[in-house]
């Protein structure tokens, strides 16, 4: 139901936005200002300096979320960013309208934070390492020990990245996402 919802708002712009959000796991805002600098179409990357933690994020990307980049990248603008606006920052600033209409549509209601605690519970559910899944989400590993050794490579990162992106697809697809309502 949710994403059935999300499909058939009109024009792809927050659509892209919300699955971006849920495939990758981004924070809100790491997303919104994603420019096409950051995004490498050829090594099926994208890569986030300003993040929450301070610590730069590249993420791998599976085939979906790439062909959903590659298609915003065909019918782009001149504009910097994956997500452009019309106001003073350039890109996407707000999505409540069409949250909104989502929430109404398929009957549950969500916060974009609620589509980042989805990627962290697929992960989970699929058994990928918990320090995978802290390296996928950019969170923080201070005082782990063990963390402090681990080396952050995205390719090691990309087949929990599929694994996660084809989950979360057979999910969508049998559309029983409405049982995943986090509230």
């Amino acid at each position: 139901a949710w994403f059935a919802a999300v499909n058939n708002l009109n024009g792809s712009q927050v659509k892209d936005y919300l699955i971006l959000i849920l495939f990758t796991g981004l924070r809100r805002q790491e997303a919104m200002k994603l420019q096409w600098n950051q995004v490498d179409l050829k090594a099926k990357t994208l890569t986030i300096i300003d993040t929450k933690n301070r610590n730069p994020l590249t993420l791998p990307l599976g085939p979906f979320i790439l062909k959903l980049l590659k298609n915003r990248k065909r019918n782009a603008t001149d504009s910097p960013f994956v997500f452009p606006g019309t106001g003073k920052t350039g890109h996407l600033v707000e999505s409540k309208h069409q949250t909104a209409q989502v929430t109404k549509e398929s009957g549950i209601k969500f916060c974009l934070h609620d589509l980042r605690r989805v990627f962290i519970n697929t992960a989970e559910s699929l058994d990928i390492s918990s320090y995978a899944v802290k390296q996928l989400v950019n969170h923080s590993v201070n005082g782990d020990v063990t963390a402090g050794y681990m080396v952050s490579d995205p390719e090691r990162l990309r087949k929990p990245m599929e694994r996660i992106e084809t989950h979360l697809l057979r999910l969508c697809r049998k559309d029983v996402a409405k049982i995943v309502s986090i509230k």
